[in-house]
């Protein structure tokens, strides 16, 4: 007889599975974000996941994911971002998702101005701590005009380095 203090679970997971289980990866994904190293992050998902990125594609399996990440993740702009904390989330157990907006987050340029985007992220869970699908919902273009904004800032307190200088010259144009 299931517990009357407890909510039904409707899915195959439960919401505290769910929950935990991107908490633990969101957890990795701010280690990845302090270290630079991008190299573990595929390994929160199954073998056979999908990663969709509305501005670069889909990405199929680990090793794509990876070889994904490692690149945008360790090139400017997603170099010197310093994290990406949620604003909300919510779970819904009849489909295994995790829907929540991820703040991401640039360091102080030198004035002390805030400089950050955000993107909804859909993340499908699979069990065992795994998930299955992400997808990241942005506008890309709000995106570099904020990436603008801020290594316009940087610029001028002598903080972009010439990774953010080529950024610049190849889209602010």
């Amino acid at each position: 007889m299931p517990d009357p203090d407890q909510p039904p679970v409707t899915g195959r997971f439960s919401a505290a599975e769910i929950t935990e289980a991107y908490a633990a990866m969101h957890a990795r994904v701010q280690d990845h974000a302090t270290s630079g190293d991008w190299d573990d992050f595929a390994l929160s998902f199954t073998e056979d996941a999908d990663y969709v990125e509305h501005a670069f594609g889909t990405f199929h399996g680990r090793d794509e994911i990876r070889a994904w990440s490692v690149a945008t993740m360790t090139s400017f702009p997603g170099s010197v971002m310093t994290g990406f904390p949620l604003a909300w989330q919510t779970v819904d157990e009849s489909t295994s998702r995790l829907i929540c907006e991820v703040r991401n987050l640039m360091p102080d340029p030198g004035d002390g101005s805030v400089h950050e985007e955000s993107n909804l992220t859909i993340m499908t869970y699979a069990g065992d701590g795994l998930f299955s699908r992400e997808e990241d919902v942005y506008n890309p273009l709000r995106f570099m005009r904020m990436t603008l904004r801020w290594a316009k800032v940087a610029e001028v307190h002598g903080n972009l380095d010439d990774e953010g200088r080529a950024y610049v010259a190849q889209y602010a144009g």
